[in-house]
């Protein structure tokens, strides 16, 4: 069942991440409009307060780009 409390709690958590990481919110956007694709590989490197760093990555799929699309519409509404 879809809760439109639930989905308003976390809009108003994105605006608060967005204007305290402007930069990030503008990066996602960059890639949502220009570099994501079937094939694209993300890398994400993530270094801890201690300073240890953990990296990943994964090459998207076909499954990912729907998952990507429906992500984006459910913002729309």
């Amino acid at each position: 069942m879809f809760n439109p409390s639930k989905l308003f709690k976390v809009k108003n958590a994105w605006d608060t991440f967005s204007s305290n990481h402007p930069k990030f919110a503008m990066f996602l956007n960059a890639l949502h409009q220009n570099g994501l694709e079937e094939g694209t590989i993300i890398e994400v490197n993530v270094t801890t307060a201690s300073g240890k760093t953990l990296s990943s990555n994964l090459k998207l799929t076909k499954s990912d780009m729907d998952l990507f699309k429906e992500l984006s519409e459910l913002s729309k509404n």
